[in-house]
């Protein structure tokens, strides 16, 4: 598991709707994906100021930006490397940790479980480590056929962002059934990766920052014919918080 030091500028790539996707957009697709949930999640929970945000239109619905240059920077080169392990295979999962910064108390961890679909007709294989929630070391091996870059899916973009659709909506409606954050909170990424990624310095290996006594909520999941992403989040049950 490794997390990310500094910051560098990105420019978020946009795919027509009415494509049908090759490797390299599938990899534009979850990446931005990943980048809109993790601001919706920073909105929803009030990480940051609501008046940090600003209205924008994707996936056919109104969602939230960040207009923060700190933020945004960070977030561009997290996105910007995310990429670059996509394409290579390499990604297992992403998590968005939420701690408090009195208690110091891993809160929520929302987690994004990446694999690569078996109808890419054979294009990316995969072997996993293991299927241990709780085992830091649980990596993924992979390999891509560089002339996968050049398949097309079965899917269009259009098929894709209704589904990421649905899980944006969900992430909007957490607030209905996560406990309340009672105090002045943090986050930080953690991307999981396998052995042989290549990993600039700027990152750092990271404790995984699992919930004891937690609860699970498993959110939908969208697939691009190259890469399906599992949703789901966790968090610290309400009678341990008043206590």
């Amino acid at each position: 598991i490794i997390h990310y030091e500094s910051k560098t500028i990105r420019t978020v790539k946009m795919v027509a709707s009415d494509t049908v996707i090759t490797l390299k957009g599938s990899v534009e697709i979850v990446s931005e994906f990943f980048f809109t949930a993790i601001n919706s999640i920073l909105y929803q929970r009030g990480i940051y100021q609501p008046e940090t945000f600003k209205r924008e239109s994707k996936y056919g619905l109104t969602v939230l930006t960040t207009t923060d240059k700190g933020l945004l920077t960070y977030l561009s080169s997290v996105m910007s490397q995310m990429e670059s392990w996509l394409t290579d295979g390499d990604v297992q999962r992403l998590a968005l940790v939420v701690s408090g910064i009195d208690s110091g108390e891993t809160l929520e961890r929302w987690q994004f479980n990446v694999s690569v679909d078996n109808g890419t007709d054979g294009s990316v294989e995969i072997s996993s480590a293991g299927n241990d929630e709780n085992a830091s070391h649980n990596v993924m091996t992979g390999t891509v056929d560089k002339t996968s870059v050049r398949k097309m899916g079965k899917k269009t973009v259009k098929e894709v962002h209704d589904e990421i659709q649905a899980i944006i909506r969900q992430i909007t409606a957490s607030v209905t059934f996560l406990p309340l954050l009672n105090e002045p909170c943090s986050f930080d990424l953690l991307i999981y990766t396998n052995t042989t990624a290549v990993v600039p310095k700027k990152w750092a290996d990271s404790d995984p920052c699992y919930i004891m006594n937690s609860q699970e909520v498993k959110l939908r999941s969208f697939t691009t014919s190259f890469h399906k992403v599992d949703s789901m989040v966790t968090y610290k049950e309400k009678d341990e918080w008043e206590l």
